[in-house]
């Protein structure tokens, strides 16, 4: 049986993996790489994502995946410290200390926070489905703890559509940042860069006689005396990772409309370290990216030469004009940096990045199976409430699963 993959993100390269050898499986990936979200640079002598990268210690699908790929000595961990900026200063908010010492909420805030912390992991996420995140945070924190934490937060990821996102994503947020130590939170990551995975993919597909097509986006697909045609080559089965509605639009048949927002990353190598040693910093003050990500503040710089850092956006539509001269310009201004400390740095912007998990959202999700046609990524129901590596990686082994099922009954 001959299989087309749409996408070579880590969902499509997950079914391509479990699939190929024992079927012909052909992938089109629209751009000159494979990984999606999980793709690397390759910078002089390392590797490094090109969006920031951590896996958390519930990833149970993505150990076993590291372990069959003979990548389990690489997995590490490490404490990822936090802070805030606001009013042209960073907190630290990793250690009980820092955060009592926080001004902008009072101890009764603070309490309050650490309690709905404590208990996101008791909480049902998918009972909180139809409830905006603002409303809950509202009522169960008060106006305060929203407007000085929440809101920032929320506006910084999601913008005009902070409003409409689900409390079932929120609290499932904090429950999975909530594997805290004294020192942070408790986080892994593959010394040597999560590349690696994809690497190993791509060699296993090849070497099972997968074919792999690169900067091949999927222009065409239609229905032809009982296969499939991608671009004019005949397949037997289609499994799309796609966006759903822009598979709809490349076959003309109708879709789910899955609400999605664009991503834009800015990634710097830099001389030195301008965020006191913090991994993880959010923006309260406006500005043209809504998180610094240091990178080598949660593992060593020594392995890179050099300091690296991560500037986070998100955009509805399309990217704002002349965003990555902003951020740049805003991070350098911001943060003290001289033009001459930056070594190099690259933007990524994918305006199909992710989706958004508006109010509702859970019955959006559509069947594994839509027209003849296997559908999964990230709009799945394993990456609900909160897309991750390893809830894509659950998506494609479900869809592989759902392949051989189906040619089983078929042959039976």
């Amino acid at each position: 049986m001959k299989i087309g993959i749409l996408g070579g993100g880590v969902c499509g390269l997950v079914a391509a993996h479990a699939l190929a050898g024992e079927h012909e499986v052909v992938l089109f990936e629209k751009t000159p790489f494979l990984g999606g979200c999980l793709s690397s640079y390759h910078i002089d002598e390392y590797w490094i994502e090109r969006y920031y990268h951590h896996c958390f210690s519930d990833d149970r699908e993505l150990f076993s995946l590291i372990r069959d790929l003979g990548l389990w000595d690489q997995l590490e961990w490490h404490e990822g410290s936090t802070g805030y900026f606001s009013g042209d200063t960073v907190y630290p908010l990793t250690t009980p200390l820092q955060i009592l010492r926080w001004p902008e909420l009072s101890l009764i805030d603070k309490a309050k926070l650490t309690w709905l912390t404590l208990q996101a992991k008791k909480i049902d996420p998918l009972s909180l489905d139809d409830i905006p995140a603002e409303t809950y945070i509202l009522n169960h924190l008060g106006p305060r703890i929203y407007s000085s934490f929440f809101e920032p937060l929320l506006k910084s990821k999601f913008g005009k559509n902070r409003s409409k996102v689900s409390a079932a994503w929120l609290i499932s947020r904090i429950a999975i940042r909530s594997n805290r130590g004294i020192s942070g939170e408790h986080l892994g990551y593959l010394n040597g860069g999560f590349h690696q995975i994809i690497d190993r993919f791509e060699k296993s597909i090849l070497a099972k006689g997968g074919k792999i097509n690169l900067q091949t986006p999927a222009t065409s697909l239609s229905r032809n005396d009982g296969h499939w045609d991608i671009n004019g080559e005949s397949v037997d089965v289609v499994m799309s990772t796609i966006p759903p509605q822009e598979l709809g639009s490349v076959s003309g048949l109708t879709m789910p409309d899955i609400p999605y927002q664009g991503a834009a990353c800015m990634t710097l190598g830099i001389e030195r370290d301008v965020s006191k040693g913090i991994y993880w910093i959010n923006m309260k003050d406006e500005a043209p990216y809504g998180a610094v990500v240091a990178h080598t503040n949660f593992i060593p710089w020594e392995r890179y030469g050099e300091h690296i850092v991560y500037l986070a956006s998100y955009f509805s539509g399309s990217v704002p004009a002349r965003l990555d001269q902003k951020m740049r310009e805003d991070f350098c201004s911001r943060f003290g940096l001289q033009e001459r400390e930056i070594h190099w740095s690259r933007m990524t912007v994918d305006p199909w990045a992710g989706p958004v998990y508006t109010t509702g959202y859970r019955s959006l999700i559509p069947a594994y199976e839509k027209h003849g046609i296997y559908i999964a990524g990230m709009f799945s129901e394993e990456n609900y409430p909160e897309r991750s590596m390893d809830g894509s990686i659950r998506a494609g082994n479900r869809i592989a699963g759902c392949i051989r099922e189906k040619e089983y009954d078929g042959r039976t």
